[in-house]
């Protein structure tokens, strides 16, 4: 059976619709998880970071192809100093810890947001990462590392604008595909599922185009105690819902 086609010409999901191609992750209620055991906020990002391992090896095992995890959004700058550094020692930490897991189990990782934010030492360490595993396929990691929806949106109107200005594309031209083809995730599939732990019910500036047509779900679980059943219960609910792209 072919993948269920998408709007506008885009890949669907994965074979019959039922396992989603490219999940989507708001990992929302660390702080909260480590509130509730009188723990510091670093503790809930700590224990955050084993369940971004438990959802990555969830998803390899379920087929899905990329799996993109907002991990520092442009907003979250306005946090307490303290934490922001927590949170990038946290990522180095991680990041050369994690990096033979990704090679073995053959896990691309993609970037996508201004990452040069966080200082020349960490964007080396991360774009080593990037090319070291750029040839992997079995699954793409994306991070959303200072990453903002509308701000990404708005770059591929200004590219779009200049390439008009240089009159190397028409304007009249220029419409949902030629947008998306300006976007940093243009190289992944669709985005099919979105989920955002802790009960909050937003997007909260993350992936606002390529949401279009997701399927969203919203799960009261703190995203510390997210594990392989709870992606697994995703990927079912899912797969139960009837997706018409608006055609019905």
């Amino acid at each position: 059976m072919s993948p269920a086609a998408a709007p506008g010409g885009a890949k669907g999901p994965g074979e019959g619709g039922k396992v989603p191609r490219h999940v989507a992750i708001i990992m929302d209620g660390n702080g909260r998880w480590a509130k509730q055991r009188g723990l510091p906020r670093v503790a809930g990002h700590r224990a955050g970071a084993e369940a971004v391992r438990r959802a990555l090896q969830a998803a390899a095992d379920h087929g899905v192809e990329a799996l993109t995890l907002h991990a520092f959004s442009s907003e979250n700058w306005r946090r307490s100093e303290e934490e922001i550094s927590d949170l990038t020692a946290l990522m180095r930490f991680y990041l050369e810890r994690e990096l033979k897991t990704l090679e073995k189990e053959r896990v691309r990782l993609k970037l996508i947001g201004d990452y040069s934010a966080f200082g020349a030492e960490l964007v080396e360490r991360l774009e080593k990462a990037v090319e070291r595993t750029a040839d992997n396929t079995r699954l793409t990691l994306v991070i959303a590392l200072n990453y903002g929806s509308r701000t990404e949106i708005a770059a591929a109107a200004r590219r779009l604008a200049v390439k008009a200005v240089a009159a190397e594309i028409d304007p009249a031209t220029i419409g949902e595909t030629e947008l998306s083809a300006e976007l940093q995730t243009r190289d992944l599939p669709e985005l099919d599922l979105l989920i955002r732990t802790s009960g909050e019910v937003r997007l909260s500036n993350f992936l606002l185009w390529q949401a279009a047509y997701a399927e969203l779900l919203f799960l009261e679980v703190l995203w510390p105690n997210f594990d392989e059943q709870a992606f697994a219960g995703a990927l079912e609910t899912f797969a139960a819902r009837d997706r018409r792209f608006g055609g019905r």
